[in-house]
C-alpha cells in the first residue's frame, strides 16, 4: 500500500464532526439535517418559487398598487395571501440559512479544490444571486422597508464608477419610482431567481447522482417547520414609502438586508471592499490550498468488459463509456477523466473483475487505483486472515477517511484500509470467511457522510444485495456487519466491534482453527 496518511482533521473539521455527533443524537443519522444542507436548499428554494408564484397572481406590480395588492392580501382578499407573504419569506431565510451553513460546512472539510472546484465557484455565483435578489423582493412591498433598503442599495452602486452619482439622481431624488421602474424592479426579481436556478443547475452537475431532494421525512418536517411558522408569525407591512421621509426605526431581516447597516457602518467603499474581499477569497482558495487525493483511477483493457457499473457508481461523473480502441470484441470500455476523479476507488468495487477469487498470482482488474492496487489489497486479506487466532476472528474493511482501523488489529483481528469503505468489493467478504475469518465488520463513514458523496450508500446496498456486485445470498448475514463511523468515532467503532464479536461467540466457529486460503477461480467476463 502506498497511500499517505491524511492530515488529522483540523478545529473547524472537528468542531462539524462534534454538531454532526449531537445532531445524530437527535435526528440519526440517516436524517441529521447538516447532512442533507445542499439539498434542503433546494427543497427550500422550490417552496419560496411556488409561495411567490401564488403572491405574484395576486399582485399589482405598479407602483401605487403594489403596497395595496398585498395589504389585500394580508387582509384575506386573496386566499392564503397572507400564509403566502410569510410563507415566502420565511422559505427564502431558511434558503439563506442552510446555504450559509452548507458553505461553513464544506469549507471547514475543506472540500473546494480538484475535482470540488467546479463545484465551489458556481456555489458562489449561486450564492450573490441569491442575495441579490432577496434583497430585491423587499423593494416590491414599496413600503418604508423597502425604501430603505432601495435608498441604501442605490448609494451603494453609486459610488461604482459606472455611476458616479447618477441612481441617486434619477431615481431617488428625482422621484422617478414610477410604474415603469416597478416593472423593472419586478423583472429583475423574476431573473434574479431564474440566474440563481441556472447556478443551481450547474452546481451539481458533476456529482452523481445529485442529492436535490432531502428525505421524506425530513422535507415533511422542514415544510410542517415553515407552515407552523407562517401562521404563527404572519408578515406585516410598514407604512407606504414616501421618498420626502426617512423613517427612524426599520425591522430588520438580518438574513437579506445585514449589507445596509454595514455599509452604516463602514460606507459605501467599505462595503464593497469587504464583499469583494469575501468574494475573491473564497474563489481563490481552489488554488491556494493544497488538499490530499489520491492519484486518479486508470483503466486496464485486458480486463475491462466494458459492463458500465464503474460508470454507473462514479459519484463525480469521472468515468465515461466509450468505443472500444483495442481488438477485443466488446464494442465499450470505461475512459476516465484524470481531472474529475476523485481517488476514491469506488469505481473499482464496482468491477466484476476485482473478484479476488480468480487464479491470477497478481490480481489485475478493469479499473484500479495506484496508490491502493486491489492486488495488493488481496494480497494483505490473505496475509493477514490465515495469521489470525484466539477467540473469534474478525476482518475489518475500514475506510481511509472513517474511523481509523488500525488501531483495531489484535491477534484475532485483522484490518484492511480502502480508499472508501464503497472500494471494497462484495466477493472480498466472502473471501475473508472462506479465507478462515469468523466475521466481516465494514466500517464505512457516516450515514450521508461519505467523504465521496455516496460511498457509505453504495457499500450498503451492496452488502444488503441490492446493488450490484451484491453480496452473493449463500453467504451468512449474520457473519457480516456494516458499521458507520466518521474521523473522532474510534471509541464508538471500538464498541461495535466488541458487540460483533460477542455475537459471534455465541454463533460459534465459522471455520477450522487451521483454515486455508479458498481456492480461486478462473472468472470469465461476458
Amino acid at each position: 500500500m502506498t497511500t499517505s496518511a491524511l492530515p488529522a482533521p483540523g478545529p473547524a473539521a472537528l468542531a462539524v464532526e462534534r454538531a454532526d455527533a449531537l445532531l445524530d443524537a437527535a435526528f440519526g443519522q440517516r436524517l441529521n439535517p447538516m447532512r442533507h444542507l445542499g439539498a434542503l436548499g433546494f427543497f427550500f428554494f422550490w417552496i419560496c418559487c411556488a409561495s411567490g408564484i401564488w403572491i405574484y397572481v395576486g399582485f399589482d406590480t405598479s407602483a401605487l398598487g403594489a403596497r395595496e395588492s398585498l395589504a389585500a392580501m394580508d387582509r384575506g382578499d386573496w386566499p392564503l395571501g397572507a400564509f403566502a407573504r410569510a410563507l415566502h419569506r420565511y422559505s427564502a431565510d431558511a434558503v439563506v440559512a442552510v446555504t450559509a451553513l452548507h458553505l461553513v460546512r464544506e469549507l471547514a472539510r475543506r472540500h473546494y479544490a480538484a475535482f470540488r472546484r467546479f463545484a465551489w465557484l458556481t456555489g458562489l455565483f449561486a450564492l450573490a444571486l441569491m442575495l441579490l435578489a432577496g434583497i430585491n423582493g423587499y423593494w416590491l412591498a414599496w413600503d418604508q422597508l423597502a425604501q430603505w433598503s432601495l435608498t441604501a442599495t442605490i448609494e451603494w452602486f453609486d459610488v461604482l464608477p459606472v455611476f458616479d452619482g447618477s441612481l441617486a439622481r434619477n431615481v431617488i431624488d428625482g422621484g422617478q419610482v414610477n410604474d415603469r421602474f416597478f416593472s423593472l424592479l419586478t423583472f429583475l426579481h423574476i431573473g434574479l431567481p431564474l440566474g440563481m436556478l441556472a447556478a443551481m443547475w450547474a452546481h451539481v452537475q458533476r456529482v452523481s447522482p445529485a442529492r436535490t431532494s432531502p428525505p421524506r421525512d425530513l422535507a415533511w418536517g422542514s415544510a410542517a417547520m415553515l407552515a407552523a411558522l407562517s401562521l404563527a408569525r404572519p408578515i406585516s407591512l410598514m407604512p407606504a414609502a414616501d421618498l420626502a421621509f426617512l423613517p427612524s426605526r426599520i425591522p430588520l431581516d438580518w438574513f437579506f438586508l445585514f449589507p445596509h447597516p454595514v455599509m452604516a457602518w463602514l460606507g459605501p467603499d467599505g462595503l464593497w471592499t469587504v464583499v469583494a474581499a469575501f468574494f475573491a477569497l473564497l474563489a481563490a482558495l481552489p488554488w491556494a490550498t493544497r488538499v490530499p487525493r489520491a492519484p486518479a483511477a486508470r483503466v486496464n483493457l485486458d480486463n475491462c468488459n466494458g459492463c458500465a457499473r464503474c460508470f454507473a457508481d462514479c459519484p463525480y461523473d469521472a468515468v465515461v463509456m466509450v468505443p472500444r480502441t483495442d481488438s477485443r470484441h466488446h464494442p465499450r470500455q470505461a475512459e476516465v477523466d484524470p481531472l474529475l476523479c476523485a481517488g476514491c476507488g469506488v469505481c473499482t468495487g464496482a468491477c466484476p473483475s476485482s473478484t479476488p477469487f480468480r487464479r491470477d498470482e497478481v490480481l489485475a482488474t478493469g479499473i484500479d487505483m495506484p496508490s491502493a492496487a486491489i492486488g495488493e489489497l488481496r494480497a494483505r486479506l490473505e496475509a493477514r486472515t490465515v495469521a489470525l487466532e484466539g477467540g473469534p476472528r474478525i476482518v475489518v474493511f475500514g475506510c481511509r477517511w472513517g474511523a481509523a482501523t488500525d488501531a483495531l488489529e489484535s491477534r484475532s483481528t485483522a484490518a484492511i484500509e480502502f480508499l472508501c469503505a464503497a472500494m471494497a468489493p462484495p466477493s472480498f467478504v466472502e473471501y475473508a470467511l472462506r479465507a478462515g475469518a469468523d466475521g466481516v465488520l465494514v466500517a464505512a463513514c457516516r450515514e450521508g457522510d461519505c467523504e465521496f458523496r455516496t460511498g457509505d450508500a453504495i457499500v450498503a446496498a451492496r452488502v444488503a444485495g441490492e446493488r450490484r456486485p451484491a453480496l452473493r445470498p449463500s453467504v451468512p448475514r449474520e457473519r457480516v456487519r456494516l458499521a458507520h463511523a466518521g474521523r473522532s468515532d474510534h471509541a464508538a467503532l471500538r464498541r461495535e466491534l466488541d458487540d460483533f464479536r460477542a455475537a459471534l461467540s455465541r454463533l460459534g466457529p465459522r471455520a477450522a482453527d487451521h483454515p486455508s486460503l479458498p481456492k480461486r477461480q478462473e472468472i470469465r467476463h461476458g
